[in-house]
């Protein structure tokens, strides 16, 4: 082996060692080469990337296309973001690298591009950024201290609370907000806080900066290092009072649930409902209190058996079960479940709530209904995106066009119309793209093997749950015989 052929084949496999997808791309916009990487977080064989267009697996193929226009201009763009699409439609955000290679004579030869997935960075930051407006906008106060007790944050709730500014208490002993009589909790909470175990709903007294004192539940959190040691602790302050007025707001979000909310004692016995329950079972509140849960199903073993297991486990998950109404009506229902506690942690019962499912089994069943119908139509049956990329290809498509499903979902819908039709396509997809019908249309297709036939098309908007226009639906069927 030459050098030259050993250096190609030493840079070969550091680009395939690559966890980032790395791909070359002609003047023109065509993948010339790319990784195994990229064939990963796009789906498509490497021989299948070849030769294609590098915006087909973007979600925005017309920006993708404005930026490889201008890293071939400028020579290189660093840290774009894009948005890579699998052919089974994941979605990867990536932070995309570009640089201009040259030939001796530095004359362009094309594009080399390097892909790193952010996904992971993108949602640690959002996470960050929420946790950051949770403490910040919070009605608690949350306070950072070290082991040894001296206050390192201070929120904006600590400030409204307690009377000291960030800038007075940060740096200070945290004793400051403990009544002196009161120097025995701290050494019970900081043997626990050192041992890593954290401290809940600790009642106790603490001062404002004004000297009154007020009585707090805290929740006392061990903060650890990379290697698991108990560093610091956050502590999160709540004034028993807001606690109450909370209470009651709780109280009025329970009527205000569109979804039956319940509770109901270890013995089996309804302790509380709200107005949704009434109406689901057309019992009064009064006479719903006292009796048992399980009377008001259509199975009562079934349900005696799930609120059970909320006791043996503490909760349940979407446990299925038929509500009936005093006038004979039936409501499918899934039901989720937990056991609530007292202070020192007994349990006191169960609250259930229930969500309607009858207009989701409806659907489904619809949906199911559907899925065979385009299962087993003698008509092509094909889905795209508004851009002409094909979603979905059912058996009929498969026999009409020669295609596989696996070789075709992914691709441009153009690959199905002779070259002197591809303006059709795009005139019906700007038609779909205004929510406006293709009915009845005439037109010839392609097969794999290029013989073409006579088809008509009815295609249909598909639009999503607020009414936008997504992509289309394509029935096409060969009318060569009716020809």
């Amino acid at each position: 082996m030459t050098e030259q052929e050993h250096a190609a084949q030493y840079a070969r496999s550091l680009i395939e060692a690559a966890l980032d997808p790395l791909m070359t791309i002609s003047p023109e916009g065509k993948i010339t080469d790319v990784n195994e990487a990229t064939v990963k977080v796009t789906g498509v064989p490497r021989d299948e990337l070849i030769g294609t267009a590098v915006s087909l697996y973007h979600t925005e193929p017309e920006k993708t296309d404005e930026i490889y226009q201008q890293v071939v201009a400028q020579g290189s763009l660093t840290d774009y973001p894009l948005t890579l699409r699998h052919r089974d439609g994941t979605l990867t955000d990536v932070l995309c690298n570009f640089s201009v290679y040259r030939d001796t004579g530095e004359n362009v030869l094309g594009v080399c591009a390097a892909a790193r997935d952010v996904t992971k960075q993108k949602e640690a930051f959002e996470a960050a950024q929420r946790m950051a407006a949770i403490v910040e906008y919070s009605d608690d106060a949350i306070i950072g201290r070290t082991i040894d007790g001296v206050i390192t944050s201070w929120n904006p709730a600590a400030e409204r609370m307690f009377g000291y500014s960030t800038q007075e208490i940060v740096g200070k002993p945290i004793d400051l907000l403990s009544p002196e009589d009161r120097g025995g909790d701290a050494i019970s909470i900081l043997a626990k806080i050192s041992a890593g175990r954290p401290v809940k709903n600790f009642e106790t007294l603490r001062v404002r900066k004004n000297g009154s004192a007020f009585t707090v539940s805290l929740t006392i959190s061990p903060i650890r290092d990379e290697k698991g040691a108990v560093v610091s602790a956050s502590v999160i302050c709540r004034d028993v009072t807001e606690l109450k007025h909370a209470a009651l707001y709780a109280r009025s979000l329970i009527e205000a649930a569109l979804d039956p909310l319940v509770t109901i004692s270890p013995e089996g016995r309804i302790t509380d409902v709200n107005e949704a329950t009434v109406k689901v079972t057309g019992v009064p509140r009064n006479k719903l209190i006292g009796t048992d849960f399980s009377g008001y199903f259509t199975d009562p073993d079934e349900a005696h058996e799930g609120y059970q297991q909320v006791f043996a486990q503490g909760s349940v998950t979407d446990y299925p079960l038929t509500l009936r109404h005093r006038d004979g009506t039936l409501t499918d229902v899934l039901y989720n479940a937990s056991v609530y506690r007292d202070a020192r942690g007994n349990v006191l019962g169960v609250f259930a709530a229930a969500r309607e499912i009858t207009k989701q089994k409806e659907a489904f069943e619809a949906a199911q209904r559907m899925a065979a119908i385009v299962e087993y139509s003698d008509d092509a049956i094909v889905g795209s995106t508004l851009e002409g990329i094909i979603t979905s290809w059912n058996p009929a498509a498969e026999r009409m066009y020669g295609y596989s499903s696996q070789k075709i979902v992914g691709r441009s819908i153009d690959l199905l119309s002779p070259k002197d039709r591809t303006g059709e396509i795009k005139a019906i997809l700007a038609k779909i793209k205004a929510g406006r019908p293709g009915d009845n249309f005439e037109t010839i297709c392609t097969r794999k093997d290029r013989t073409t036939f006579p088809v008509k098309l009815n295609i249909a908007p598909i639009r999503d749950a607020g009414g936008a226009v997504v992509g289309a639906s394509a029935i096409a069927r060969d009318v060569t015989e009716q020809k």
